[in-house]
């Protein structure tokens, strides 16, 4: 049995730090854990320019703590009007490391996403051209689709036609959620990956509806059937260099999840690397967590690996009920429970 496991330091490849005043409550958490994080673009208002996007990476940096080594790397929000040489400056700039594809009203913040992809296939060929990667929310809106199929939809609809129309496009298909987009980036070459969540490897659809609504468990893509949930632990287990890590962790005030109306999303990266390793080492595969959470986000995006190490220990981790806001509450992926790998401070 291995009870210390030591790996190059992770990287988080999608994550949601907001803004103002819950950026300097979350950030720090992301910080601890992480060398570098792609940062979701979609504040109010969205960041659709470079100088938003600098503007955007210095308030980050003034949330972290003074010793802090770590490093947001900047994505752009697509809409149907974006520009393609503004992007593709941005990118030369190194101020955007990728760009976001949100479906108009898919989820937190995406009023301003793409009604149609047809209207930005200029600026996906400019991509491509660049070789900036695109980072897709996948599913399809349609208000006849079942939520809980929305993302085998896209994948039929949208992403199969996308792929052989660009093929050497870089996508990373996000936070997947099925067993049919486990297939479908497995198939496909290595410039498609996908990133996957803790949450969605431990939670099912029970989570939220079982028992009562249990809104902390409410995320966008939701979670779906045990089989799926199974599929997704076998892929990021595998040791294929096409999935990693990329937490989507989403913080909402209490106050917002717990309403009428809940906000999408759950607030992981307070333990979401020993959330990762609880699920490695169920799996008895602990030996493939370096490469999933340090090595492959890197080798798809053209990074050089951390220098820097971590070490995990198997220790138990006590989750809190809720975390301080900045003068709010925040409620962790595990709220309440007991994980059984601890970061070793160094």
């Amino acid at each position: 049995m291995i009870d210390t496991l030591t790996i190059r330091r992770p990287d988080d490849w999608h994550v949601h730090l907001r803004d103002g005043t819950m950026l300097e409550a979350v950030a720090p958490y992301t910080a601890r854990q992480f060398a570098r994080a792609i940062i979701m673009p979609n504040l109010s208002p969205p960041v659709t320019s470079a100088a938003a996007a600098a503007a955007y990476r210095k308030r980050i940096m003034a949330a972290l703590p003074t010793d802090s080594n770590f490093t947001p790397l900047m994505t752009y929000y697509l809409t149907d009007d974006a520009d393609a040489d503004d992007i593709a400056k941005g990118h030369a700039d190194g101020i955007f490391t990728a760009a976001k594809l949100y479906p108009a009203n898919a989820t937190t913040n995406s009023a301003h996403g793409v009604t149609d992809v047809a209207k930005i296939m200029p600026v996906l060929e400019r991509m491509q051209e660049i070789g900036m990667p695109l980072l897709v929310h996948g599913e399809v809106t349609d208000g006849d689709i079942d939520i809980f199929d929305r993302e085998a939809v896209f994948i039929d609809r949208v992403l199969d036609g996308l792929v052989r129309a660009l093929p050497d496009l870089k996508i990373v298909f996000e936070h997947i959620t099925t067993d049919q987009a486990v297939q479908f980036v497995a198939s496909t070459g290595p410039n498609i990956g996908a990133t996957i969540t803790p949450h969605h490897l431990h939670i099912n659809r029970n989570a939220m509806l079982v028992g009562g609504i249990r809104p902390h468990a409410y995320c966008l893509p939701v979670a779906k059937r045990e089989q799926h949930r199974l599929a997704l632990r076998k892929a990021a287990t595998s040791g294929s260099p096409k999935y990693f890590l990329g937490t989507d962790s989403a913080p909402h005030e209490i106050h917002a999840k717990e309403s009428a109306c809940g906000c999408a999303g759950i607030f992981n990266a307070p333990y979401a690397l020993e959330s990762y390793a609880a699920v490695f080492d169920e799996e008895g595969a602990l030996d493939r967590l370096e490469g999933f959470a340090s090595l492959y986000g890197p080798d798809f995006y053209g990074l050089p690996y951390n220098d820097e190490r971590i070490t995990l220990a198997r220790s138990v981790s006590p989750v809190p009920e809720h975390l301080d806001g900045s003068g709010t509450k925040l409620v962790p992926f595990h709220a309440g429970s007991r994980l059984q790998w601890s970061i070793v401070p160094s």
